[in-house]
């Protein structure tokens, strides 16, 4: 379980971008947070991680009080972290990146399972190079096999929709409906897609720095809906 109390984090000038934020996140779901641009998403994600320490408050992990620990301590806890622009890296292969995330040596049936699970072909990618020579949805697929290597208990993904194209999408919601079903621990995903909101259990709406709207994704998905679609006063249906 996941649990941030009350928590605070500013600007440099004074603008407050997390405004009292208190939410809990329960084991084993995907979690969709959702919002406005702007309005604190991806500095809630990044202050769970340990990227940011905030002003005030607490988080709490498992029933650790995990505030002040910075993101590799986390990431001991079973915290992961992937980026919106996942990093790539001249020289080292994707069989080197799955061992690094796991720790340790992996076998060949292991890296074949981590690479299947999402949708890339072992014979095509084992070996390949972790640079610019990937597509925007493959490299986003294999940072999710690096996630799925760590095995970690919470795994958190900041709009792993960014920077790709429309067809690499549909295919990185269903590495995110097979990830769902074949993992125990916790998907937090950063997004405003429609596409990943329908397949969350718990959504999360964060606007103007605080959390509007929380619960299961029967009860919230609806009312995204049925607001994003209402005509504004300037309209005409």
């Amino acid at each position: 379980m996941l649990k941030l109390e009350n928590i605070i984090w500013s600007l440099e000038d004074g603008r407050g971008i997390l405004n009292d934020v208190s939410l809990e996140i329960p084991d084993s779901k995907l979690v969709v947070i959702t919002g406005p641009n702007g309005g604190g998403k991806t500095t809630l994600a990044k202050t769970v991680a340990g990227l940011i320490t905030p002003e005030s408050g607490r988080i709490i992990f498992d029933g650790q009080d995990i505030t002040e620990l910075d993101i590799t301590q986390r990431a001991k806890l079973g915290i992961s972290y992937a980026f919106q622009q996942p990093v790539r890296f001249k020289g080292l292969t994707v069989r080197d990146l799955l061992e690094l995330a796991a720790g340790r040596e992996l076998k060949q049936p292991e890296i074949c399972e981590l690479l299947g699970k999402v949708g890339l072909c072992k014979n095509d990618y084992i070996d390949r190079e972790v640079n610019a020579s990937l597509s925007g949805g493959e490299i986003k697929r294999i940072e999710i096999a690096t996630v799925l290597a760590r095995n970690t208990k919470l795994s958190i993904f900041d709009e792993p929709e960014a920077g790709i194209d429309l067809w690499s999408f549909a295919g990185l919601v269903d590495v995110f409906k097979e990830v769902k079903n074949k993992i125990k621990g916790t998907l937090m995903i950063i997004s405003h897609q429609e596409r990943i909101l329908e397949i969350a259990d718990e959504i999360v709406v964060i606007s103007g720095g605080k959390v509007e709207a929380s619960g299961s994704a029967d009860e919230i998905l609806p009312k995204l809906i049925k607001g994003s679609r209402t005509p504004r006063p300037c309209e005409r249906s």
